[in-house]
């Protein structure tokens, strides 16, 4: 048989075409979310995160605290400039003429990147500047780690995170580094970075041997340590995550092994090992690698450590439910018990990265995740000053300052100062920056620039169709190595009724439809488009190729979970 790329012949196989329908799979913390929450309001995502590029990538933005860029001369790692991009507003450590212009992180820096590149803007010339190539400099071979970290020389590395402090500081940045490799495969340099950040997670993992029970790693010396700040076993997700990319980039079998390793260490703790970020990204592995690899990763453990907030370390690391004061909360991420519950925007955005893609390789989980994305999504405006009523934020007086695409930093049941903002009631939109420099940092370092950052990740996958509450979720989009040539999207009914949408195809061009949940084709030979009536409560994958490009392939046995 003849197929129009393997990851079709993969995902008819995985649901098992004997079968009328997949069997859906509940998450329990998903279950307790609003099937529809209130007050419901979609945002364009796309045009917040065009808006903050535009507004942010200027050099000549007018207004106190503004620009939020600079220049950094200092060529640390490579003799070129990098771009500043600040951490919060008005953050007194960052700028041309604070720490000599070196202190800016990666997560901000990588994250405004790949946020860009998701919704069609090309950083590596963007008004004439390759933003892109100035991230090379992220990459520590001045002290000897090789590898990709949030700050880039160890001088300012203490003002944030990183230089083995706090693992997951260490591990995101090549996360984030893979990520936009794969958006810009041909950047000069970025093959031998990836490929030498690969050979370092490799031989880490070796050192390891299965046991990622430490406070960080030294990647310099090749020495796990201990320190300070509990073990963070969840870093196991971000080796396998940087691993397995390069596996599918360079097809070297040796990162195959060190990411199967890596996960073998995540699925073998006894706990909940969630810490900051990485645990989404251990579900998604679970997923794609039992699909393309054989493995049997479970997959439900990871999505309920993900969830759950049943975190030993970090206490309560999870996703939030509820509603608060009539104002529904759910689907954000952040300490469930911190203040009664404190999420984060960039959390929510860059949990949705890995778990959205999740379905391609698990279509069995396309309700749960339909669910949470519709809570998250519509919560996660919250955060932005002009959609959280005012009696509900800490500096309403101060919105103008954001210029419309700086969002706070979180969300907290009660405010986390204790004797500020005591009066205002949940939910209470804040951030942590004036707690970072006390006496230094202004009232308005509570806007987040970092978290605003990575608005792309919501902006390259969710869009709304005509059905207020029903979303487009593109799960191509942030399935970074994957086969993405066939359009393949989420639609998740929140109604109690069905409802129908409008499914678009090419024109003049025959298209094949078919959906992974229902396990059947919904159109065949079409070239107008369709409509697709969604039962109560249910999702639906659709994939679309050209006519007679998919073909019936005998049943296979469901994976585990």
């Amino acid at each position: 048989m003849k197929f129009i790329c393997k990851y079709l012949l993969l995902l008819l196989l995985i649901t098992g075409l004997a079968q009328a329908q997949v069997s859906q799979t509940a998450i329990t913390r998903v279950n307790e979310m609003a099937d529809l929450p209130a007050p419901l309001n979609i945002i364009d995502w796309k045009e917040m995160a065009l808006k903050f590029d535009s507004t942010v990538y200027n050099f000549n933005s007018e207004g106190k605290y503004w620009p939020l860029i600079w220049m950094d001369t200092t060529g640390k790692n490579f003799k070129q400039p990098v771009i500043g991009v600040y951490t919060a507003i008005g953050d007194v450590r960052q700028g041309k003429g604070n720490n000599k212009g070196m202190f800016h992180e990666a997560l901000a820096n990588m994250g405004a990147v790949l946020g860009a590149s998701l919704v069609g803007i090309d950083k590596s010339d963007s008004g004439g500047i390759n933003y892109v190539g100035m991230l090379k400099n992220y990459f520590n071979k001045d002290t000897g780690w090789n590898i990709m970290m949030n700050n880039t020389a160890p001088e300012v590395a203490l003002l944030g995170g990183g230089y083995g402090r706090d693992w997951w500081y260490d591990v995101y940045p090549n996360v984030l580094f893979y990520a936009i490799y794969d958006q810009y495969p041909d950047e000069p340099m970025f093959e031998e970075l990836a490929r030498t950040i690969a050979e370092q997670f490799f031989k880490a993992d070796s050192v390891l041997n299965g046991n990622y029970n430490y406070s960080y790693f030294d990647y310099g010396k090749m020495q796990p340590m201990t320190n300070h700040i509990c073990i963070q076993a969840d870093a196991a997700a971000g080796h396998a995550y940087v691993l397995y990319s390069a596996y599918l980039k360079f097809g070297d079998p040796r990162y195959l092994q060190g990411a199967i390793s890596a996960m073998k260490a995540l699925e073998a703790q006894e706990i909940n090992p969630t810490y900051e970020l990485l645990m989404p990204f251990g579900a998604y592995l679970a997923a794609r690698m039992n699909a393309e690899q054989g493995t049997d990763f479970d997959v439900h453990k990871m999505l309920n450590w993900t969830f759950d907030g049943t975190a030993v370390c970090r206490k309560g690391w999870g996703v939030l439910t509820g509603n608060w004061n009539g104002i529904d909360i759910s689907g954000t991420v952040g300490s469930t018990v911190d203040h009664g519950g404190y999420s984060f925007l960039m959390n929510t955005f860059d949990a949705a990265w890995p778990l959205v893609p999740l379905v391609k390789y698990q279509p069995q989980y396309a309700n749960a995740i339909g669910k949470w994305m519709l809570n998250a999504v519509n919560a996660s405006r919250l955060y932005y000053p002009q959609y959280m009523p005012a009696a509900h934020q800490t500096l309403p007086e101060f919105a103008a300052v954001t210029k419309g695409v700086i969002a706070y930093e979180g969300i907290a049941m009660a405010s986390t100062y204790d004797s500020l903002y005591t009066s205002l009631k949940a939910p209470v939109a804040q951030g942590d920056g004036p707690k970072w420099v006390p006496g230094g940092n202004p009232e308005v370092s509570q806007f987040s620039v970092y978290g605003s950052a990575h608005v792309g990740i919501f902006g390259g996958m969710v869009k709304e169709t005509e059905v207020p509450g029903i979303l487009q979720l593109d799960l191509n989009a942030t399935d970074f190595y994957g086969k993405n040539d066939n359009p393949t999207f989420l639609y998740y009914n929140p109604y109690p009724v069905k409802k129908t949408i409008r499914i678009k195809v090419p024109q003049n061009q025959k298209t094949d439809v078919y959906n992974l949940v229902a396990e059947k084709f919904e159109v065949k030979n079409n070239t107008s488009g369709f409509d697709l009536t969604l039962e109560p409560l249910q999702a639906a994958v659709l994939i679309s190729t050209l006519a007679d490009r998919i073909k019936t392939p005998s049943p296979a046995p469901a994976l585990k979970n």
